[in-house]
């Protein structure tokens, strides 16, 4: 009985996440960080996600998506991302992810680039509206520029405070 409670709950908490991911833009970010634009040359989501690799032992890049395969249905498409990355933590404990699908946010993270700035931020902002009804779907969300880093909430702080530094350095 347990398992089925647990498993209603993950599959609510899915599909609350699947529609943030095709949602607009919310007035706030609750728990998440802003940080001014840098490079102004073009990076994509498989760029970032492999510079978080270097500077995280622990972070593996797991998926470059492609518009046929994007879970949100996002890429490419108006007031979408121009690209997404799906990468592992492996300091999330197994236990934590394992009715989880192996690109799933909670398993490490997510890479989304945009066009500009405001849709990077738009998609936060929606992210953590969305996370501030649904704590249990809540995750650290970093933008830095055209660059939104999504951070599993089974990292501790201090944890998903690495992909900050990376993105930010």
């Amino acid at each position: 009985m347990i398992i089925r409670r647990t498993m209603a709950v993950v599959s609510i908490a899915l599909a609350a996440l699947s529609l943030a991911a095709c949602g607009g833009s919310s007035p706030s970010a609750i728990g998440s960080a802003t940080a001014e634009a840098g490079s102004s040359a073009a990076k994509t989501a498989d760029d970032v996600t492999k510079t978080l690799g270097e500077r995280i032992a622990t972070a593996k890049l797991i998926k470059a998506y492609t518009a046929e395969d994007d879970p949100n249905h996002l890429l490419g498409r108006p007031n979408g991302y121009t690209s997404k990355t799906a990468f592992s933590d492996s300091r999330v404990k197994p236990s934590d992810v394992e009715y989880l699908g192996a690109d799933a946010v909670e398993r490490g993270g997510s890479v989304e680039v945009f066009g500009d700035e405001a849709g990077a931020k738009a998609r936060m902002d929606f992210i953590q509206s969305v996370a501030k009804n649904l704590p249990m779907v809540g995750e650290y969300d970093y933008v830095k520029g055209t660059v939104l880093v999504r951070v599993s909430r089974f990292l501790t702080p201090d944890q998903a405070k690495e992909y900050e530094a990376a993105l930010n350095s």
